[in-house]
């Protein structure tokens, strides 16, 4: 591996955790010394890199420094193309489109082999049984999650039940078969998990919730047991 490409990996290390990551587990990744990496680190630094941090507390990158996307390996490469024709298939509308439009900025912005590379990509995602549930609900939603507002639910349970909820969503899966909102729940005064497709009414309200969906996220994480992405 030359300088250049450990240099590059180092960056997208980096980018990849959200917390400091020691220089022990950084050079350990790049299968370096403690003494090379630190010369790495001060010669991204250098070139106008924004890492923080030093020897003994950890590193971490700052927000908002980009990377150009000429350097991504056909591995990268093939899994962008991948992901995105999931989100075609198996997304809404909005996130089929939004999809769409991401590849084709990539694919304008690299080099000629990566651009063939993504175009005839043999990765394929295989066909999934169709997913019940409205297109505008789904973008209600991820509307109510990124502005953190409240929404009020006419909620049907497996039994067929309904009842009415106020919500306050932080997330929302995409599984094989179903879409899930999770939620805290003004009614249950404690954490939700809402299938879309048992959502039979849904009004997005001004309100916002008094919490950070983030911090939700990570008690939500925690209590289900489910790890931190890094």
């Amino acid at each position: 591996m030359s300088r250049a490409e450990r240099l590059l990996d180092l960056m997208q290390i980096l980018r990849r955790h959200r917390q400091p990551v020691s220089g022990n587990a950084l050079a350990s990744e790049l299968g370096v010394s403690l003494r090379t990496l630190y010369r790495d680190i001060a010669t991204l630094q250098g070139q106008g890199a924004g890492i923080e941090g030093e020897p003994g507390v950890g590193y971490i990158l700052r927000p908002g420094f980009l990377l150009p996307p000429l350097m991504f390996t056909e591995e990268e490469v093939e899994a962008l193309a991948l992901g995105s024709r999931w989100v075609v298939d198996r997304g809404d509308s909005r996130l089929a489109g939004a999809a769409r439009n991401a590849l084709a900025k990539i694919a304008a912005v690299l080099p000629p082999d990566r651009r063939e590379g993504m175009d005839a990509s043999t990765l394929l995602v295989g066909p999934g049984e169709p997913i019940a549930a409205g297109d505008a609900e789904l973008a209600a939603i991820r509307h109510a999650i990124r502005s953190e507002h409240k929404l009020e639910l006419l909620y049907r349970d497996g039994r067929g039940s309904d009842s009415r909820r106020v919500v306050w969503p932080f997330a929302l899966g995409f599984f094989d078969r179903v879409r899930v909102v999770v939620a805290w729940c003004e009614l249950r005064q404690s954490f939700r998990h809402f299938r879309t497709d048992r959502i039979v009414a849904l009004t997005a309200t001004d309100t916002r919730y008094p919490r950070r969906r983030h911090a939700m996220l990570k008690e939500w994480r925690a209590a289900e047991g489910i790890p931190t992405p890094r």
